[in-house]
């Protein structure tokens, strides 16, 4: 039995969530998210708490409960809240820029790479080497932050690059003198 499947999620004042067959939306004044469940699973909601449960108990089922309640917890989270992911730029010359709906990054190449902000996503200037960015779904804000990182990710020798406000870089002590 999956056990994160079973948990009952409670929504907030504020978040309207409606079922239409097999299509779970949840709105805000954030914003609207919306889920295509899978068959084998029933989504209900009783005043403010919504269940999910497995239509045939096998494994495909069990696995598939899990997923969607996390998934729409994250919708209900994103849409009441919302998600946000710093990202700062540690080396010499490293910085960000934002231009419009475009994220200029200089990262030690010899030219600045210019990324595309997706639609739903803000990205905000902390300081020229520290951005973050914030939208209501998770899964978009977080790919973007990870294809952001990837222009210069971060090198365990100097720790130059681009890394995640929280991460920690494990550092390598390098070539040893003969």
């Amino acid at each position: 039995m999956s056990r994160i499947g079973n948990r009952n999620l409670v929504i907030p004042e504020g978040v309207t969530v409606t079922i239409d067959k097999q299509t779970v939306t949840v709105k805000s004044a954030k914003g609207e998210l919306s889920l295509n469940v899978s068959p084998l699973i029933n989504v209900e909601v009783s005043e403010n708490n919504l269940t999910t449960k497995c239509v045939k108990n096998t494994k495909e089922a069990n696995v598939m409960q899990g997923t969607t309640n996390s998934l729409i917890n994250n919708m209900i989270i994103g849409v009441s809240e919302g998600f946000s992911k710093g990202l700062e730029a540690v080396g010499v010359g490293y910085k960000f820029n934002v231009q419009g709906n475009k994220i200029v990054v200089n990262a030690g190449y010899s030219h600045p790479v210019n990324v595309e902000i997706p639609s739903g996503i803000k990205a905000e200037l902390v300081s020229n080497t520290e951005i973050t960015l914030s939208g209501i779904d998770k899964q978009k804000v977080t790919e973007f932050a990870a294809n952001v990182r990837k222009i210069r990710e971060p090198e365990p020798y100097k720790g130059k690059g681009i890394r995640y406000k929280d991460e920690h870089v494990r550092r390598k002590e390098g070539k040893k003198a003969a």
